[in-house]
């Protein structure tokens, strides 16, 4: 690499080199801790490493050109400016020359005028003449026009006769002529027919005086000549004496007619017609001749004229000419003069533009000189800045700001700095000014690209990226960018469409840019070469789907998810960019403010956003006048200034930018008063923004909870359109924030279930208030953690241990000190408050009362851990209001409104509730039924995805309703779904709704229903009403007053089956109470019970006859079988047992039957009457409805206050994101824990030295054996983990993901996997598992000092207690040589404490450290006791176990207690012990009475 890029000394390769290398590896290592913080995968591989070689090898080419190029247009211009100086001198002495030579040339001007006037006038007075003479023959030729005209009128008035006689010519012929000359006797008109033609052809005007027939046929000769002479007859000169005889004596005849003469021959009619026509033609003749000879006359005349006027206008042409010719030199001349005068002209405009442009450009001369200088010292450093801006653009796309800062400037520029020879390097270096320009992002920002700095980084990557981009846009910002920049010339696809491939194709073959969006985490394998971009030939094709594709290298391909945390692979993060477009807090509260803004001042919002359009094209446009400026300047050649145009337009530019440059100063001016008014709105875009990462952090709690920021955006402008006005703007904001605030509260809550509903408020409180500094910020994060240990002991009887330690501790605090003092001292009255059924409403005692609510928290957790949640309520009540704790649930029909064909309503089911009847019965009102074919309710499974798919695609088009229930099931078409919802909304019909079901999978691991789906959805939970009398009516209205009259012995029947019911509520709402309800959960149904009703309804009837009820047989079927099929415990089954028997007793038909304390079995009733009895007669819901202690309810809140404040914990984030310096705090918290636990760690055991000593193996000694080993394990693995993690976060070793949970665990105060695995059950926090682990080998340590039988063994900090208590059975059958398997434990409690005990038993042991659960052990009088309100698990006396044959144990008075490692009980199963009882054993079953080994 360092060979292909010209470098100034190997020392400083070798420098680049070693940054490269750094670069990759501390990459991986933010990667570790971006990967622990934010769970987001991003990998480096050698692929990584060598891009970015490539990358810095053509950033470093490009850069060096782009910079050589401004230096050279600098310099150019520059020089151009200097030089136009001198220029200046030279065009004056051109400017006198050329203005002597406009003076000559004015003077040949006026000479050439003055000869002009002469012949002018000359030709005038010629012209005078010639127009005389033109006007004489002007009328002779008028007169012999008319005499013409006259002439060819009585010639056309001939032409008629001439051609009657030539059309008579034409009738004859050989044949008829013939025919007629051979008449031998014709008629007399024939004959004057024939007698006129000889007359008119007489020779020389000679009439005939034979004219008779015979001298006819005799002049007719030869028909030949006789028809030629007919036709060259000479028509125009016939003899006067031959016109008058025909006339007279012939024409004049009647039957001198042509018609007439044609009955007798064809012929003589046509000579009779030539005849005629003749005569009349010569007749008309005659009158033209004389007015022939008066129209010659006159052309003689004409023609005199003529010939005297063409002499006249040849002399005026010639006269013409002359002048012409003087005009031709005088315009010459003038030319030459315009031509002279414009050089002057062009001249003194150059000079003075030179001097205006020397001038005008002086402060630009100044500012090139300054950047030609800055360009220098660049050029020294542009192979670090480039090597620090390539590093940039290769690593930190899938960073978030704050890991972008801290590697760029805590790691990246030290590290160069550090070097031997250092690498040149800007100070200051900012690499986004090394990809771009201010007036590209303008130009960025115009596009839609978010204003803020993250943003703008990422927009840099992706367009200097030489790999493929991929960006992570779950907003959506980034592709509405990219969509707008790039316009119509982005192909935009989705794997899986139809044609996809082939859109890919075109576009690679066209060199076009690709956008595929919503990519999966798998990405198909046919895209691979083009994701690598494996080119052949050359890199002329590349193989798509196994087709070759032209490869066009101006293709471009962008990938884009909607995934918010996608996890690629690495192999696919080498082969792309990895940008991180998701929003910032910061982007987001700008983007919401605008929304504010607009709403609420359109005015100033218009204006900011015209001001911001504005100053974004002054950018582009001064940054494009620099440009032309110095490119018109450095393109300009030889002298330039003779270029007027090339000057003006550099003078314009300047005063075009000058102009801007105004404006620009103008613009933030207004833009700072904009601000200022805008600023006022900036607390509601705060909440909004805070809101919205708010509900986006719900996903942790169950990843059902998925919002969008569309949906987000949809209710936080629903919110400002329902907000309260009020004229004075403060007062408005804070109306807009609690508005936001609100309805986001309403929206979000009715998809949450009961649980988290609490989590989210107290959440949403907590985070105003500290982003308000109203909290204190550790005083919370203490709330959270409660970093507290157990007392041995209290000094104040209200006080367990455990809360007595937590109020030391929290004494400890700076606000809180005195507190333990002033509870010794004034016991009373802190008792009062302890004591009290609503602590959180009690005013502390003293000063303590004066406490902020906060305080008032951390007091309430020490003292009554089971109120948190009461108390938590109180605090969103008191710091947010009371509609926050007091919403009621929306109607459906609100919801419904909501929804929209792009947004469907998604119900997350719940057991026993079925949503759908509500979306049935708006759908009748609407008028969508099935009925009616309107709506599709479509229950998915195996081969219903089809029918799903065709049902949305015609429901879109026809506008009907979809139901899609239990799309859980089908987890794999659910990513088609999601595409089908998205495409199937665009263009479709109005009334297109989708209703959606799904169950929330019991892990986070387990959930299949796509963040897509969820997002864009209304979610909406319905859950069962909890509590006995909720179940117990629900139970009932399985079932209807048929159910009751179907059976012959109805007493009996309705009893029992009340009961029945009764005991199904029971067995159903005991669960609420966790291990100590069942030590595990069962999926009890409705099913159960109706099949239970079904089999007592058939036994019943079956033993009518006898009138027996069988109640052992329907005990074992109900307990065993239809309820017990689910039990698999063999304590759960036992207490369904004792339920049974219990509640399926002859005393219910004498009415003298308790279901429950203060609840008797109802007697005989109908169905109705079943109903009113519970709602009249059944106790308020409380513990012991179930047979439990008041206890329960108190443990089963404290457990949930815990999990609820160690929800808030995981909230809170670990990193910057939100809040700066957090992720580093979290690394010294784990730092600071890790040296804790390593000062703390004891020695492993040496356990060649233990076996050496241990000379006899007794079952005790083999135990204290095991539990060393065991230890050795876990002190072991707790070192070496600890060790490591620590060097990983020196940098020393590289973070594997077994150290991040390892990491995570000691920042969350909880016990790590790995370290659990190797120990035994527990669920204290890590700070009291270790003390724990500190006992156990201190224990250990008095045990095999000389392996002496402690005197009394501490059991729960044994690895395996069964063994020791094994070793206990061993021991004594040996001694008494009893048979083992016919031998058990018994116990015998003792009422002493272990430091009453100086040495161990004889036979047995004793043992110490168990608690009890449900009870209390009575220790005056040796027996199970009711418990103590408020003392959940009070510790036992020392224990005394022995070994005894089983046949002699005392079973009579005892209950069978089993022993647990823990509260969750279930598989933590130890061992089972008989302690005395006075109450029958059932009552300490159903109160679930348990000895624990910890609390």
């Amino acid at each position: 690499m360092c060979q292909t890029v010209t470098l100034r000394s190997p020392a400083v390769q070798e420098s680049i080199s070693l940054f490269m290398a750094y670069v990759h590896t501390s990459v991986n290592q933010a990667s570790e801790k971006y990967q622990r913080n934010e769970k987001r995968y991003n990998y480096t591989t050698p692929k990584s490493f060598l891009q970015q070689i490539t990358l810095y090898r053509n950033l470093l080419e490009k850069s060096r050109a782009q910079l050589q190029h401004k230096m050279n247009r600098l310099d150019s211009g520059l020089q151009k400016l200097q030089t136009t100086a001198a220029q200046v001198e030279d065009l004056q002495a051109k400017l006198a020359s050329q203005e002597a030579e406009l003076t000559l040339k004015n003077q040949n001007i006026e000479a050439l005028l003055a000869k002009i006037g002469l012949q002018t006038e000359r030709v005038r007075n010629k012209r005078e003449a010639a127009d005389v003479e033109a006007q004489k023959v002007s009328v002779i030729q008028a007169e012999v026009s008319v005499k013409q005209k006259d002439c060819e009128n009585d010639l056309a008035k001939a032409e008629p006769s001439l051609t009657a006689a030539t059309a008579a010519l034409d009738t004859l012929n050989k044949m008829n002529l013939t025919e007629l000359k051979a008449f031998p006797n014709p008629s007399v008109a024939v004959i004057n027919v024939a007698a006129a033609v000889m007359v008119l052809l007489a020779p020389r005007g000679r009439v005939p005086k034979d004219r008779s027939w015979k001298a006819a046929r005799a002049f007719m000769g030869k028909v030949d000549d006789f028809l030629q002479a007919l036709v060259s007859y000479d028509k125009e000169h016939i003899p006067e004496s031959c016109l008058t005889v025909v006339k007279k004596e012939y024409l004049r005849k009647p039957e001198f007619n042509p018609d007439l003469v044609r009955t007798k021959s064809t012929a003589a009619a046509g000579l009779c017609a030539w005849t005629i026509n003749i005569v009349k033609y010569y007749e008309i003749y005659c009158e033209v001749i004389p007015k022939r000879h008066a129209l010659s006359q006159a052309n003689a005349e004409l023609e005199t004229a003529t010939a005297k006027l063409l002499s006249v206008q040849k002399k005026l042409a010639d006269l013409d000419a002359n002048v012409q010719s003087l005009t031709a030199q005088f315009e010459r001349a003038t030319a030459e003069k315009i031509s002279c005068q414009e050089e002057v002209a062009r001249t003194n405009q150059t000079i003075e533009l030179a001097n205006r442009l020397v001038k005008g450009l002086e402060s630009e001369k100044e500012r090139w000189s300054q950047a030609t200088v800055q360009y220098e010292k660049q050029q020294k450093t542009l192979c670090g800045d480039v090597l620090l801006t390539s590093a940039f653009v290769s690593y930190m796309g899938y960073f978030t700001r704050q890991y972008r800062v801290e590697l760029l400037n805590n790691s990246w520029i030290p590290f160069l700095q550090s070097q031997k020879v250092s690498v040149p390097l800007t100070d200051g270096l900012d690499p986004i000014l090394m990809l771009t320009d201010d007036a590209t992002v303008a130009a960025w920002h115009n596009q839609g690209l978010p204003n803020d700095r993250m943003s703008t980084e990422n927009a840099a990557i992706l367009t200097t990226s030489e790999r493929w981009p991929l960006i992570i846009d779950p907003q959506q910002q980034g592709i509405k960018w990219i969509r707008k920049r790039l316009g119509s010339e982005l192909r935009v696809v989705q794997l899986g469409q139809k044609g996809y491939l082939d859109v890919i194709e075109r576009a690679l073959t066209c060199g076009e840019t690709v956008l595929i969006e919503n990519l999966p985490e798998k990405v198909d394998p046919l895209l691979e070469p083009l994701l690598g971009r494996n080119t052949i030939n050359r890199g002329r094709y590349i193989q798509i789907g196994g087709k070759l594709c032209e490869y066009n290298s101006n293709f471009q391909l962008i990938l884009h998810t909607k995934l918010a945390n996608p996890h690629f692979p690495p192999e696919l993060q080498a082969q792309t960019t990895l940008i991180n477009f998701t929003v910032t807090p910061v982007g987001l509260e700008e983007q919401l403010l605008g929304q504010v803004v607009s709403r609420e001042r359109p005015d100033l919002e218009a204006l900011k956003m015209e001001l911001t359009t504005q100053q974004n094209h002054f950018k582009i446009e001064l940054k494009r006048l620099e440009d032309d400026l110095l490119s018109r300047l450095s393109a300009a050649c030889g002298n330039f200034l003779g270029d007027i145009s090339l000057v003006e337009q550099l003078e314009n530019t300047k005063t075009t930018a000058a102009h801007i440059q105004y404006k620009v100063v103008e613009a933030r001016e207004n833009e700072t008063k904009i601000n200022e008014a805008r600023e006022l709105y900036r607390p509601a875009a705060e909440r909004a923004s805070l809101l919205f990462f708010i509900i986006s952090d719900l996903s942790k709690i169950n990843p059902m909870y998925q919002y969008s920021l569309k949906t987000f955006n949809s209710v936080f402008n629903k919110a400002m359109e329902r907000a309260e006005w009020d004229e004075d703007v403060r007062t408005r904001v804070h109306t807009l924030a609690e508005a936001i605030t609100y309805y986001v509260f309403l929206y979000t809550c009715q998809g949450l279930f009961e649980r988290d509903k609490l989590t989210f408020l107290s959440h949403t409180a907590f985070q105003i208030l500290l982003k308000q500094d109203l909290i204190d910020a550790e005083e919370f994060d203490f709330l959270l953690r409660f970093p507290v240990e157990a007392s041995k002991h209290s000094p104040v009887s209200f006080l367990s241990p455990y809360s007595w330690g937590a109020i030391k501790t929290i004494s400890t605090m700076e606000n809180f000190s005195g507190l333990d003092r002033d509870m010794e001292s004034s016991p009373k009255r802190w008792r009062k408050v302890v004591e009290s059924s609503c602590p959180e409403k009690e005013r502390l005692p003293q000063d303590w009362k004066n406490k902020s609510s906060l305080q008032k928290l951390i007091i309430l957790r020490a003292l009554r851990p089971d109120r948190m949640t009461y108390s938590l309520r109180n605090f969103v009540e008191e710091n947010m209001g009371t509609k926050y704790v007091d919403a009621a649930r929306l109607e459906f029909e609100k919801l419904f409104e909501e929804s929209g064909p792009s947004t469907p309503v998604f119900f997350i089911l719940s057991p026993g509730v079925d949503p759908l009847k509500d979306v049935e019965k708006l759908g009748l009102k609407l008028g969508f039924s099935i009925d009616q074919g309107t709506l599709h309710n479509v229950s998915l499974g195996q081969g219903q995805e089809e029918v799903a798919e065709r049902a949305l695609r015609n429901a879109s088009e026809l506008g009907h309703w979809v139901i899609l229930q239990n799309v859980h099931l089908v987890a794999c078409w659910l990513p088609s779904l999601d595409s089908l919802l998205e495409t199937a909304a665009v263009d479709s019909h109005p009334n297109y709704r989708v209703f959606i079901t799904g169950e929330p999978a019991s892990s986070p691991e387990k959930h299949v229903i796509p963040r897509g789906i969820l997002e864009d959805a209304i979610k909406i939970t319905n859950e069962p009403p909890t509590g006995m009398n909720a179940s117990l009516h629900a139970a009932l209205n399985n079932f209807s007053q048929d159910t009751l009259d179907l059976c012959s012995r109805e007493q009996e029947f309705n009893s029992m089956f009340f009961s029945l019911c009764f005991f199904h509520a029971c067995v159903t709402e005991r669960r609420k109470f966790g291990s100590q309800g069942w030590n595990h959960n069962y999926p009890i149904s409705t099913g159960d019970l109706t099949i239970s009703a079904n089999i007592l309804y058939n036994y019943l009837e079956a033993n009518s006859k006898s009138m027996q009820v069988p109640w052992e047989d329907l005990c074992f079927l109900f307990g065993e079988i239809m309820y017990g099929g689910h039990i698999t415990d063999d304590w759960d089954r036992r207490l369904c047992k004792t339920y049974l028997q219990e509640f399926m007793h002859p005393k219910m038909f004498e009415g003298e039957l308790s279901l429950c304390p203060g609840f008797l079995a109802p007697p005989f009733m109908d169905y109705t009457g079943y109903h009113s009895y519970i709602d009249e007669h059944l106790p308020s819901e409380n513990p012991t409805l179930y047979g439990l202690h008041p206890n329960a309810e108190l443990d089963c809140l404290t457990v949930t206050s815990d999990s609820l404040l160690r929800t808030l914990l995981e909230l809170q984030p670990q990193d910057s994101s939100r809040g700066e310096g957090a992720a580093q705090s979290s690394e010294e918290r784990v730092k600071s824990v890790i040296e804790d636990i390593l000062e703390r760690l004891p020695d492993e055991y040496n356990m060649a030295e233990m076996l050496t000593k241990a000379t006899e193996r007794s079952p005790y000694v083999l135990v204290c054996l095991q539990e060393c080993e065991r230890m050795n394990l876990l002190l072991a693995e707790i070192r070496k983990s600890l060790i490591e993690l620590d060097l990983g976060l020196k940098g020393d070793l590289t973070i594997s993901s077994s150290m991040e949970t390892l990491q995570s665990s000691l920042f969350s105060d909880s016990v790590p996997d790995s370290w659990a695995r190797l120990a035994y059950p527990s669920t204290k926090t890590l700070a009291q598992w270790f003390g724990d682990l500190m006992i156990s080998c201190r224990e250990l340590d008095t045990w095999t000092q000389d392996f002496v039988f402690p005197a009394v063994v501490w059991l729960p900090g044994l690895f395996n207690p069964q063994s020791f208590l094994t070793a206990v059975l061993q021991s004594i059958a040996r001694k008494n040589q009893w048979p083992l398997d016919k031998m058990t434990l018994t116990v015998d409690v003792t009422k002493k404490t272990k430091d009453d005990f100086g040495h161990p038993p004889r036979e047995g042991a004793y043992i110490h450290g168990l608690f009890m659960e449900g009870a209390r052990w009575d220790t005056q009088a040796g027996i199970i006791s009711e418990a103590v309100l408020r003392d959940l698990s009070p510790a036992m006396p020392v224990l005394y176990v022995r070994a005894v044959p089983a046949e002699e144990q005392e079973l009579e008075g005892t209950y069978e207690c089993p022993v647990y490692r823990t509260k969750q009980r279930g598989s933590t199963y130890v061992w089972t012990l008989q302690l005395r009882t006075k109450q029958p054993p059932a009552k300490w079953i159903v109160a679930g009475v348990a000895l624990l080994l910890s609390v």
